[in-house]
């Protein structure tokens, strides 16, 4: 507590002062944790003084709160691209971020429980940078870290705002920030050893070196690339739930299966929210899972006895194969792709069909997602036509990213899709009154073939990798799929 009470002196965080006519201070409290590292093992203890932003007002202590956080999706991408390139990854963590932000407009704080004196009676702390707890914190952080690069030279992404980049003399340097947790590649070594300097002075940073570890993520590279896994948070949700000696299963789902909102009787709701909440934090690098977890995601409002039978499913699925993770590999180019699925009227609640899609870079598996349409389709070809002007959307995000990087080589977007129906449609020039209720999305399919951007050839069922973000499949052909997405059991028996 002493420590954290003079870095906050030093940091010049407030100044003691008379509580003005008018204004309600934000109360606080001291939060006591252990840091360990990846292995489970102690690294420090920490005290952190946190303001209980509840006790805000909106309008009176604060205004827009909203700052952003790196995109998962990005991320990926700068492996994949740091894989292709033969590029160093590092990372750097900042000390006491939130420490940093300067606070705007008047915000008055109790002093610290266990630090009054008869001094201080009657004063109050007024805040003139940001502190844990506080709702505009992260907003307030953000802003600061986004000055001291703009002033380094750095241009912030349009594509994503946590993301900053230089160019200079062919080469390029590349940051991206989720809160606290800096991301660096390059092919410019002599701007990022600068860089870190910059930081250095800026703020309180921690040079991790190469990345290793990252929101929980495990990194490992060796000569075959980059491998990235949840092995440990896998392994502590199977030893929390009880579920390490099950026995695990091949597939997440069954087949054909036949989930409502009506199947079988109430179960503890907060137990069902918090196993399905951590399985959608697993699906950053388990995209195997991503249609189970989407499936019984939809009941979390009214669970039943037969939804929480198929979470324990997906939980004897990961027993079976809790190191599979996404291995990047090097494969010469940084072609974009994508695959693009929709099972048609799965749910049997509403019958909307199910999209779901894949897209890759470099050959490496960067973005996916399975998701329940807004509205019901008509037809097969209707629903995989609504998955496809989504996917677009995807696919053109990630073009931008890559341009401004000026790692985007000049070819069509490819997008795979089965289903030579919507295939048609999108190339027919003719617009029939059969499809005029998805007019809007056959004119944004139309116009970016029409200017080559998208590419749309026809790819068997059978070759369909995103079959897997839609329906339950059989054990063979679910594995092949995993295969193809780069899926890779790194902790297998050879």
């Amino acid at each position: 507590m002493l420590d954290e009470m003079k870095a906050l002196e030093k940091n010049e965080t407030w100044e003691l002062v008379d509580l003005p006519p008018g204004k309600q201070p934000v109360g606080c409290k001291w939060v006591f944790t252990i840091k360990q590292t990846p292995e489970g093992k102690v690294e420090r203890y920490k005290a952190r003084l946190v303001a209980k932003g509840y006790t805000q007002t909106y309008g009176i202590d604060y205004e827009e709160t909203f700052a952003p956080v790196a995109k998962m999706n990005s991320v990926r991408t700068l492996m994949s691209c740091a894989v292709n390139l033969d590029w160093d990854i590092y990372q750097m963590d900042v000390k006491n971020a939130f420490l940093h932000g300067d606070l705007q407009g008047e915000v008055y704080m109790h002093i610290p429980p266990g630090f009054e004196s008869s001094q201080t009676g009657g004063k109050v702390l007024r805040l003139h940078r940001s502190l844990y707890g506080l709702k505009q914190s992260p907003r307030a952080w953000f802003d600061r870290f986004r000055q001291s690069m703009l002033k380094r030279g750095y241009v912030q992404s349009s594509a994503d705002h946590t993301l900053f980049y230089k160019h200079s003399n062919s080469k390029v340097a590349i940051l991206i920030v989720y809160v606290d947790d800096i991301v660096i590649t390059r092919d410019d070594s002599t701007e990022v050893a600068n860089l870190k300097h910059h930081l250095a002075q800026e703020f309180e940073v921690k040079d991790l070196g190469k990345l290793r570890y990252f929101l929980g993520i495990e990194v490992s590279r060796g000569s075959k690339g980059i491998f990235l896994s949840q092995r440990k948070y896998i392994l502590d949700l199977l030893k929390e739930t009880g579920m390490l000696g099950c026995r695990p299963t091949a597939t997440p789902i069954e087949q054909n299966h036949r989930l409502s909102s009506d199947a079988g009787t109430p179960v503890d709701r907060e137990r069902y929210q918090r196993l399905v909440g951590r399985l959608i934090y697993l699906s950053h690098t388990r995209p195997d899972i991503v249609f189970a977890v989407s499936v019984v995601s939809q009941y979390m409002h009214d669970p039943k006895s037969a939804h929480m039978e198929a979470v324990n499913r997906i939980l004897r699925y990961l027993k079976g194969c809790p190191g599979r993770g996404l291995l990047y590999t090097i494969q010469g180019n940084l072609q974009v792709e994508c695959y693009t699925d929709a099972d048609w009227a799965g749910s049997l609640d509403d019958r909307r069909s199910t999209s779901g899609y894949c897209a890759f870079v470099g050959g490496n598996l960067v973005s996916w997602r399975s998701k329940k349409q807004g509205v019901v389709s008509r037809s097969t070809a209707e629903a995989e036509f609504r998955s496809m002007a989504h996917d677009i959307c995807e696919l053109l995000w990630i073009h931008i990213l890559l341009a401004e990087l000026r790692l985007y080589r000049c070819k069509p977007l490819m997008l795979y899709c089965d289903n030579k129906a919507a295939i048609d449609i999108a190339n027919n020039p003719v617009q029939h009154d059969r499809t005029k209720h998805i007019e809007i999305d056959r004119h944004f399919i139309k116009e970016k073939l029409d200017r080559g951007i998208v590419c749309l050839p026809y790819v068997t069922s059978a070759s369909q990798v995103a079959n897997v973000l839609t329906k339950g499949l059989p054990e063979k052909t679910f594995s092949m799929f995993c295969s193809k997405m780069g899926l890779y059991d790194a902790f297998a028996p050879s």
